[in-house]
């Protein structure tokens, strides 16, 4: 494997001489297990592990290895190797990871472009489709909404136009792995040297897209289950090398995605940040203040009532998840509302 075909940019090389020993080599995570990584080298794939070091020096999984990382590894036997640095991300896919723990999980390292599958098998999921795009513009990189299973919807043009309005700035395409429409946009999209991650939930045909994209059956497909709900294929991240040179970083099925930052929400909102900037109070919540543009525009119907909803659901969201981050943010919280509390006594008495 050549390593520059992958995305080992001239940057990425300077970075890497830091570490350059006769035992040490540049290599890129391809797969994550248990326990334990696939490192892609020039020689082939490795086992690699990661020092007691780098683990316990870890302030959380974020700063241990993922799928699409550069690293520099010391080979320490036959097809065996330890990671001894994490070379700097370019950008990276996090979510929060599963559970009430505070802690965020990168799905993918190094991403150009981020694909964010739906299926017109069903009307598209456009709450669902706002939320992984917030988390695709918050990883630094370009998202591209990919509609699946173009051959089962009646009106297609209707329906990326109906994405499209809750999209903005992303480019929204249509493929169908039946028939092969839209195969040739996407893997002109992935050129060599790219590399582009796949989210979304089970069942909307990202392994059949991967497949179509390689022109093998190289991804185990499964039947939608009988509810309509999709079955699990991919059970762990994995770099996949395109047969034109691009990568493709396949990740399993999320029907829930726990957002991690907010910087990804003026992205994914646009229009509603537009409006915001015409309310007359800076700080409007867009719930009761009085010349909130934003509200206006859910009164006249310029901006659909569910948008508005998506948005204040994920600032919500977010919100919580920065005081949780943060102590000091939760304590001048508690504060707030004890303020308000007493406000609200104190109001109540002069009534």
């Amino acid at each position: 494997m050549h390593l520059p075909d992958v995305g080992f940019t001239p940057e990425l090389r300077e970075q890497f001489e830091q570490y350059e020993q006769e035992d040490v080599v540049a290599a890129r995570i391809g797969a994550e297990h248990r326990g334990s990584y696939v490192a892609m080298t020039e020689s082939g794939d490795v086992t690699a592990t990661v020092t007691g070091r780098m683990r316990h020096d870890a302030l959380g999984r974020d700063e241990l290895p993922a799928v699409g990382d550069w690293i520099a590894l010391q080979i320490v036997g036959p097809d065996q190797g330890q990671v001894r640095a994490i070379l700097p991300r370019r950008s990276s896919l996090v979510r929060k990871v599963a559970g009430l723990e505070s802690e965020g999980q990168v799905i993918a390292a190094n991403v150009d472009l981020v694909m964010v599958a739906a299926g017109l098998d069903d009307r598209p999921n456009l709450r669902r489709i706002e939320r992984y795009l917030t988390v695709a513009w918050d990883s630094g990189a370009l998202p591209v909404v990919v509609l699946t299973k173009a051959d089962l919807c009646d009106d297609v043009d209707d329906a990326i136009h109906e994405v499209e309005a809750i999209a903005p700035g992303a480019e929204v395409m249509a493929v169908s792995n039946t028939t092969g429409t839209g195969i040739e946009a996407i893997a002109a999209r992935i050129g060599p040297g790219t590399t582009a991650a796949i989210l979304g939930p089970s069942g909307v045909g990202k392994s059949s897209l991967i497949n179509a994209l390689m022109g093998s059956e190289v991804m185990t497909v499964q039947e939608v289950r009988w509810d309509g709900k999709g079955r699990h294929t991919t059970t762990h991240r994995e770099l996949i090398v395109l047969p034109n040179g691009g990568c493709l970083i396949d990740t399993p099925g999320m029907r829930e995605l726990q957002l991690w930052d907010s910087d990804g929400l003026g992205s994914t909102f646009s229009d509603i940040s537009d409006l915001a900037e015409q309310c007359r109070f800076r700080d409007c919540t867009h719930t009761h203040e009085p010349g909130c543009a934003v509200v206006a525009a859910t009164e006249d119907g310029t901006l659909g009532a569910g948008r508005l909803a998506s948005y204040r659901k994920q600032e919500r969201e977010l919100d919580a998840m920065a005081r949780r981050k943060d102590k000091r943010l939760a304590l001048e919280a508690r504060k707030k509302w004890k303020q308000m509390g007493k406000e609200g006594k104190a109001r109540a008495r002069i009534r």
